[in-house]
């Protein structure tokens, strides 16, 4: 029996699935890892002891189940996926020279933004690279390494993410995909699917620039040294590999235009995927997973984070929360929140954005506060939505299709809240197990193993707006979206106090 195996390295953990050609899943392994924050603004990953020892580990892990150890039973193909975008240099065989520094919440390289920024213009960038300058941007953190760690950018010949050094760990090639390339903001060009070389020489001169591979492209097979490390056979293929939201997209079928999927869990995340290339100021412009398409994509800086604040703060689980909060009428009894407890990404752009309670009495309690937290998240993702909406003006193609993935989407009370807010229904999916699924399709069709990808995860369920909760949530996010122009003043000088 054919098996594919999945592996995904997330943020503090990294997940590995094993699944028939069928689309069954027959194991899953995890490891927890933490992230590095040498200093106020940073986030690392150690590519080796994370990295490369969470995928041996998960590796041997999953050939040790029992399906995996069945008569006839191997593992046939190997697709990966991982945080990004993200900026490992590493020297021209591949050995890391320091942590890679991780995506936007990173944002050491707030200079060097706004020097790029000037240097090549907002509306260039837009128009060529897809996606404004923000903390998010490979670009600007390569600029950082050359000025601050002069040593370790003299030794720089290679760039690396967490998909790609896998790839090279396990075949010993040097490639990255065309979507993990469209976020290296401004150094890909996001209409011709190429590197742009001038920007690229200027920025990380002697930098030499991965040839480009969609994400389910076979890079190279399992070599014999990375055999023995992971028990994995020699010689089977291993794709390109992506980032892992847009695996997560292909895991729940979120592949076609005007599909889009939210993702539910410690940020929130959002892809649409597009028929055109669009670009919009506030949002992230990318090449999609499949040829010819494109993406649009919104990220907050915390959703699940929250929760898990309170969650903290009160000493009671999210179970007893969830149930609290579900007596708690919509509006929690007039309290709002901001939720830009670690600034926001899209589609404020604001790392001196702050959370705001507004509203509080003395007769709320932990009840209130943890729903008010779940409608936050919900507002904002109305606010992402909207973006994607007016970037699509006259466009003629809207979302058609909102797919629900993540955690959150286990308990039933946080996605009827957000489908109230966007008066919109979400398709919640068979399987919502994450990025190594949608590795594990990637890989298998590059195997020619899978005959039909949109019978590997159909609808579990759907659900719906309630018109009252609309009505009632349309009012209220009028004074959401009042609430952080009206504070942002006083906001801003108290986050320059906390530094």
């Amino acid at each position: 029996m054919d098996l594919l195996l999945g592996v995904d390295i997330g943020t503090s953990g990294s997940k590995g699935v094993l699944v028939t050609p069928g689309g069954e899943v027959v194991a899953t392994a995890t490891r927890d890892h933490a992230v590095s924050s040498p200093h106020p603004g940073w986030a690392e990953h150690d590519a080796r002891t994370v990295w490369w020892d969470d995928f041996a580990a998960i590796a041997r892990e999953l050939l040790a189940a029992p399906a995996a150890a069945a008569p006839g039973a191997r593992v046939a193909a190997v697709g990966l996926s991982g945080i990004g975008p993200c900026a490992l240099p590493a020297t021209a065989s591949g050995e890391p020279l320091r942590p890679a520094i991780l995506y936007g919440v990173d944002t050491r390289a707030v200079t060097e933004i706004a020097e790029q920024t000037e240097r090549y213009g907002a509306r260039t960038i837009l128009d060529r690279a897809g996606s404004p300058l923000t903390s998010q941007a490979v670009g600007p953190k390569l600029a950082w390494l050359r000025r601050h760690e002069p040593e370790v950018w003299a030794k720089t010949r290679r760039l690396f993410m967490a998909s790609s050094y896998l790839v090279h760990e396990l075949t010993g090639a040097y490639v990255l995909d065309h979507h993990s390339a469209s976020q290296c903001t401004p150094l890909y060009d996001a209409a011709a699917n190429a590197w742009i070389e001038d920007w690229a020489e200027e920025i990380a001169p002697g930098l030499e620039l991965p040839p480009l591979l969609w994400p389910g492209e076979i890079a190279g097979t399992v070599h014999a040294t990375a055999a023995v490390a992971t028990g994995l056979p020699e010689g089977i293929p291993v794709i390109a590999g992506t980032v892992d939201a847009w695996a997560e997209a292909v895991s729940v079928g979120v592949t076609a235009p005007g599909d889009t999927m939210l993702m539910y869990g410690t940020t929130m995340f959002l892809v649409q995927v597009l028929a055109a290339r669009r670009t919009w100021p506030t949002l992230w412009g990318t090449a999609g997973v499949e040829p010819g398409t494109y993406c649009l994509a919104a990220g907050m800086a915390t959703s699940g984070a929250i929760t898990s604040w309170l969650s903290d703060l009160t000493g009671r689980p999210y179970a007893d929360l969830i149930e609290e909060a579900r007596g708690i009428e919509r509006g929690s009894e007039g309290l709002l929140m901001l939720p830009y407890f670690a600034g926001e990404r899209t589609p404020l752009f604001d790392p001196a954005a702050r959370g705001v309670v507004a509203g509080l009495t003395l007769r709320h309690g932990r009840a209130h506060l943890y729903r008010a937290a779940l409608e936050a998240t919900a507002y904002g993702v109305r606010h992402n939505l909207e973006a994607m909406r007016e970037a699509g003006a006259g466009t003629g193609e809207e979302a058609r299709r909102l797919v629900a993935v993540g955690g959150g989407t286990k308990g039933s009370l946080w996605p009827r809240i957000v489908s109230d807010v966007l008066g919109r229904p979400q398709i919640i999916p068979t399987y919502t197990i994450g990025a190594a699924y949608g590795d594990a399709l990637l890989a298998g069709r590059a195997a020619d193993l899978i005959s039909d990808p949109g019978a590997w995860n159909p609808p579990a369920g759907t659900v719906e707006p309630d018109e009252e909760g609309v009505r009632v949530y349309d009012e209220l996010y009028e004074l959401y979206r009042a609430l952080y122009p009206a504070t942002s003043d006083i906001v801003h000088a108290l986050a320059a106090r906390q530094k």
